[in-house]
């Protein structure tokens, strides 16, 4: 699902636009296949059943720290204390549950309610100042990760309830249960944007915020809920991480979310400019992460060359929406 707002002039979002974001999708579709045929070749191991629900659970939390920054680059910002976010709220969590010995619901609520105040602090700290999200995000994520590893020193804590690990390796059938928290969590994103009011609001600070403000949109309360929606998503993350490894650990936790948090929702057909996500594009470009991560790791490769082709096919996704919008201003062009 890709949703874009309408242009300011009032028409519908060029024929051109349209299609080059369509065919996103089955681009990112044929590079899935052809990566998977790749790795399944080389390592007959790729396709076996416990690498495969080892992908899914992976893929579960690239996916949801993708939509952290989608929510966030729908409005043309971004936010680089995602991965801060998660490092603070996994520490948290397992404090709630190993040491106050906290219901695990009540703890997961806790958690998720903490990670949507660091991200309202973002935002209001952006919406106050006007200084730019990349520079107040860059810089909270510093205050935050380093404040969060002065308090725990760093430790992981392993002692946690057992229902935790036990959930993070569950599955309904062959897909694990984590994934299907993913899909859950992208469903309520997609009736966000493709269904309520504050969605389209959402989309139109993106698309030209002066506009949106002479409109009525409360341009400065869209920027504070998307960040504080992109902490919420952050601590959901953390805690499926928690889940997925079965302890609180800040040296894994949030440590590589950065670069694929921006990779899946760009190569997915989210627009860095604002205006226009892809729900399904990021789930498909997280599990594009997720699958070049786990065959290299089966190929013994060392880890600089994930970073190196997670650049590359950022550095593409950046190149393919420059083309789009270029595309879509001639085509607004003619049409004027």
């Amino acid at each position: 699902m890709t949703t874009q707002i309408p242009s300011s002039s009032g028409a519908s979002t060029s024929i051109t636009g349209l299609l080059t974001r369509g065919s996103t999708q089955f681009g990112l579709l044929i590079i899935l296949s052809v990566v998977w045929a790749v790795f399944a070749s080389l390592s007959p191991g790729f396709l076996s059943t416990f690498n495969l629900n080892s992908i899914g659970r992976s893929v579960a939390v690239d996916v949801v720290v993708g939509f952290a920054q989608m929510v966030v680059l729908a409005t043309g910002g971004m936010n680089l204390s995602v991965g801060a976010i998660g490092v603070c709220s996994v520490m948290l969590a397992g404090y709630f549950l190993q040491v106050l010995g906290l219901p695990i619901p009540l703890a997961i609520a806790a958690t998720l309610a903490f990670g949507g105040v660091l991200g309202w602090l973002n935002g209001i700290a952006i919406t106050k100042t006007g200084v730019n999200s990349f520079v107040v995000t860059l810089a909270t994520a510093s205050l935050f990760s380093g404040g969060m590893l002065i308090l725990s020193h760093g430790v992981p804590l392993n002692g946690l309830p057992p229902e935790i690990g036990v959930f993070g390796k569950a599955a309904v059938g062959p897909v694990p249960a984590l994934a299907i928290v993913a899909l859950a969590i992208g469903g309520l994103l997609y009736l966000l944007f493709a269904q309520s009011v504050l969605g389209r609001q959402i989309l139109a600070v993106g698309a030209n915020s002066r506009a949106a403000e002479m409109s009525g949109i409360p341009v400065s309360r869209v920027i504070v809920f998307v960040h504080v929606l992109s902490g919420v998503l952050a601590a959901a993350a953390a805690l499926m991480l928690m889940a997925r490894l079965g302890a609180a650990m800040p040296a894994v936790a949030g440590d590589d979310w950065l670069l694929p948090s921006f990779l899946a929702p760009v190569i997915g057909g989210t627009s860095l400019a604002g205006g226009a996500v892809s729900v399904i594009g990021t789930i498909l470009g997280a599990l594009l992460v997720s699958t070049i991560r786990s065959g290299l790791l089966i190929l013994q490769f060392a880890s600089f060359w994930l970073q190196f082709f997670l650049g590359v096919f950022l550095l593409a996704a950046i190149l393919v929406e420059r083309y789009r919008s270029v595309l879509s201003a001639r085509e607004q062009t003619r049409q004027a």
